[in-house]
């Protein structure tokens, strides 16, 4: 009997259409439609850097001289905040795609279309971070240019200024990109310095006991960063008004209604101050969030300075 397999060799050669090649690359490399951009990669830096310095010699070189001189300042500060626009778009995608990878998580059931979608979710959150932090660094060198040319420092018209630390891509599952995004969102917001954690009720404006309790605490630890509720007025404010005057860096960490119910947010948001690993709790009168963020500090062995039987209202 002749062997089944012998028709392969007979088999004339075709052309192979474009479409097969399509699907050919697809079963090889996997299907890209290069919407994350990230296995397509980023710019080098010697490219990045020219770019960057032809757009503000082009805009100089054709405003100098003209009537369009008294522009060009708008229009140099405009250049880089195209930059601080799409950072803070893809900032918006990231928050999106952790979001989706959340819910994909508590979706597994262990089917092969829901682990593709988590490893989709995962591949195109690393790609948004890396155009992220390119685009930062566009928006760095831009932000050099406009001082070089303006004697100004260029500052967002709205929202904050800051540039993430690369993340590594080599993460091994979801729960590890989510974990690694986050501390390093908390590493750059949150400067090195021994941590003094500080809360207040809003009824509470004992300012001249507040301050002194304060000045105490900076000037055991000069070098300290207060870590407070963020709140808009009471001890907090007062907190936070000492520290913009005696020049200590303070980090508020308001309490996340969008993700916890009113009465939760302030207690998840007190395990978080913890989480810091605060070298020290000043709690002034308040209430229960003041009750439950000393009760926490002592169970963990943080020292908690207790002013609510002293200051109020």
């Amino acid at each position: 009997m002749d062997d089944p397999l012998d028709f392969i060799d007979q088999e004339p050669e075709h052309e192979v259409s474009q479409t097969a090649a399509v699907l050919d690359r697809a079963q090889l490399f996997g299907l890209n439609s290069n919407t994350s951009g990230h296995a397509a990669g980023v710019p080098d830096e010697k490219t990045v850097q020219a770019a960057i310095s032809d757009i503000f010699d082009a805009l100089v070189t054709a405003c100098v001289d003209t009537s369009l001189e008294t522009d060009l300042g708008e229009l140099l500060w405009s250049a880089v905040n195209l930059f601080h626009r799409t950072v803070d778009r893809l900032e918006r995608r990231l928050d999106q795609n952790e979001h989706a990878q959340k819910r994909s998580q508590s979706e597994q059931d262990g089917s092969e279309v829901r682990s593709v979608e988590l490893e989709d979710l995962l591949d195109e959150g690393r790609g948004l971070i890396d155009r992220r932090n390119a685009l930062e660094s566009m928006r760095e060198l831009a932000i050099q240019h406009f001082e070089a040319h303006t004697g100004s420092a260029w500052r967002p018209r709205a929202g904050s200024l800051v540039t993430r630390s690369t993340l590594t891509a080599a993460m091994i599952d979801s729960r590890d990109f989510l974990a690694a995004r986050r501390r390093a969102e908390t590493e750059i917001m949150l400067p090195q310095g021994p941590r003094i954690a500080f809360s207040g009720g809003a009824d509470c404006n004992d300012h001249h006991l507040i301050w002194s309790v304060l000045d105490r605490v900076h000037a055991k630890h000069p070098d300290m960063v207060l870590l407070h509720g963020g709140a808009s007025t009471g001890a907090e404010l007062i907190a936070a008004k000492w520290a913009a005057t005696r020049g200590v860096v303070e980090v508020a960490f308001r309490p996340d209604f969008k993700t916890h119910s009113k009465r939760a947010a302030p207690m998840k948001r007190n395990d978080v101050v913890l989480a810091q690993s605060p070298i020290g709790v000043v709690v002034f009168p308040g209430g229960g969030i003041q009750d439950n963020l000393a009760d926490k500090a002592r169970k963990l062995g943080v020292p908690v300075f207790d002013f609510r039987r002293r200051g109020g209202a």
